[in-house]
């Protein structure tokens, strides 16, 4: 099989030549000018670290936050920047206080990181994990949000909600669960791993309790960058993993959430320092920016989903309009092999190795099966899609 066509702005990332890479949606891929961007701010560390962290990074991590809200339509002041979407998470799960009984709402599609934080904070509490099962596949996004209502009670504090969830790919109904949640009392902590330059975001609009969302995927921003938004009435409540100097600082013009937030100590902030110029130079890539960026992934990953489910007689496991740059398949067949950080899929191996594609295969329980997930960026072309569909045909004989 001839290698596919790859896309006319591939030419702007660093990906082997070699390899079909459909997996931007686990760690991202940052293009070229953001790497340089990278590169510069860490030699400014360097070259006078102390002047870096103490007149520099100030204001350039302030630009940073006032760069992202303006895609995510909120304050800034309300922005923390943090090193992953799972960091956000285990923030505001380990600042709260809870009761013994209480009950936090968690999907069974969440993301197993963040399911684990919650095991472990309710283990220390006293509290309760309730699970809605959520359907997979399913017809229409209403099911998704029968399932998260369903399971409210009296006693439901906190719920862990995804824009769009990893396992399955499906762009949750969450303006609306969270709107309905927040209504009965319920906080809700919007998962936004796969958020921020996927879909349209605007966090005061959408009055979540807290949101989370990495810069490292659909920002094509360095690895390690991601932010927390925290609503007003509810940052004197929110505290850093990391304690530091920033609970004692003396308040000046600010607040508490910014001082503690703004520094917990030495670490590498270039890749936040970088985030502006990643949200300008991917907008420059398109005509039209973001919107047109976003909605040119979302049509990517519908043909390719559309071409793999015709090749390999799959049914569409969801609409249209529960799809953004990331799409789950059942695979036909043997629902035997490995999960992500664990054993490697076989398949995987093979696809990777025999074909030189990378994306992830996993088995599931829920329901039990056998999954890939395609992801579409800019950098991609349809032709990777029929690609893959011929190999996933040769090697599951069909």
């Amino acid at each position: 099989m001839a290698k596919p066509q790859k896309s006319d702005l591939a030419h702007n990332w660093t990906l082997d030549e070699s390899c079909v890479f459909l997996n931007h949606g686990s760690f991202g891929a940052s293009p070229k000018f953001v790497m340089k961007e990278l590169r510069k701010w860490q030699d400014i560390l360097e070259n006078e670290p102390v002047r870096f962290y103490e007149k520099i990074a100030p204001d350039a991590m302030l630009n940073a936050r006032i760069s992202l809200a303006k895609m995510l339509v909120c304050d800034p002041e309300d922005l923390a920047l943090v090193e992953n979407a799972t960091s956000g998470v285990n923030t505001i799960l380990r600042s709260l206080e809870f009761s013994a009984g209480d009950e936090i709402l968690v999907p069974d599609h969440a993301y197993q990181a963040c399911q684990n934080a919650i095991d472990y904070v309710t283990t220390r509490w006293g509290a309760k994990v309730v699970t809605c099962r959520i359907p997979f596949p399913l017809e229409h996004a209403d099911a998704a949000y029968d399932a998260v209502m369903s399971q409210v009670t009296d006693k439901t504090v906190l719920a862990l909600i995804d824009t769009v969830t990893s396992p399955t790919g499906l762009l949750m109904p969450f303006e609306r669960i969270v709107h309905d949640l927040e209504a009965k009392g319920v906080h809700v902590m919007l998962d936004a791993a796969h958020g921020v330059g996927m879909i349209p975001l605007h966090l005061d609009q959408l009055g979540a309790s807290f949101t989370t969302s990495n810069c490292h995927k659909w920002l094509c921003a360095p690895k390690g960058t991601a932010f927390l938004h925290v609503r007003k009435d509810l940052q004197a409540k929110i505290h850093p993993l990391t304690i530091s100097h920033g609970m004692t600082f003396p308040l000046g013009d600010t607040t508490r959430f910014r001082h503690e937030f703004d520094w917990t100590g030495t670490r590498d902030f270039s890749g936040h320092c970088s985030i502006p110029v990643a949200i300008e130079g991917m907008a420059a890539m398109v005509e039209g920016g973001w919107p047109a960026i976003m909605k040119q992934n979302h049509d990517l990953a519908i043909q390719g989903r559309n071409i793999l489910c015709e090749r390999l007689g799959i049914s569409q496991p969801c609409p249209d309009d529960m799809i953004t740059c990331i799409a789950t398949l059942p695979l036909p067949g043997d629902s035997s092999g490995g999960i992500p950080l664990h054993d490697s899929d076989p398949l995987h191996e093979v696809l990777l190795e025999k074909y030189g594609i990378q994306i992830p295969v996993w088995t599931w329980e829920s329901p039990k099966g056998r999954y890939i997930r395609i992801s579409a960026q800019l950098y991609n072309h349809v032709d990777e899609y029929h690609y893959l569909a011929d190999a996933l045909a040769t090697e599951l004989n069909l």
